[in-house]
């Protein structure tokens, strides 16, 4: 399926294809302070339609995930990565997505402050 999603203001917006499975709420000192509901794609899988300038990112800690945010309106939708095999990974924020029902979700709790 494909998802469109966006900051609140519209200036950061893209397309995500896949199936939403098991989305992570992770208590990591940032996840923990954004309320984000993570949902991890193939980098591959995410389609900017917005210019990559139109955001900002911020890292932390090991400085190898960029957490992407709307300079505008400071809506987080998304981050990039790698996984531990070292393919380049997007964790969608799902509540930046269109006619998505966040209460039908399953929620998997990440204790990402112990990591």
């Amino acid at each position: 399926m494909k998802y469109k999603g966006s900051c609140h203001c519209g200036r950061v917006a893209f397309e995500v294809e896949g199936e939403i499975g098991t989305v992570i709420d992770c208590n990591c000192s940032m996840c923990q302070r954004k309320g984000a509901l993570l949902w991890f794609v193939p980098r591959a899988d995410l389609r900017l339609t917005t210019p990559e300038e139109n955001s900002r990112a911020y890292t932390f800690n090991t400085h190898t995930i960029k957490h992407r945010f709307c300079p505008e309106c400071g809506i987080h939708p998304y981050g990039e990565g790698a996984d531990p095999q070292g393919n380049e990974t997007a964790a969608i924020n799902v509540r930046c997505l269109e006619g998505v029902d966040i209460g039908s979700l399953s929620v998997h709790h990440y204790d990402g402050r112990s990591h």
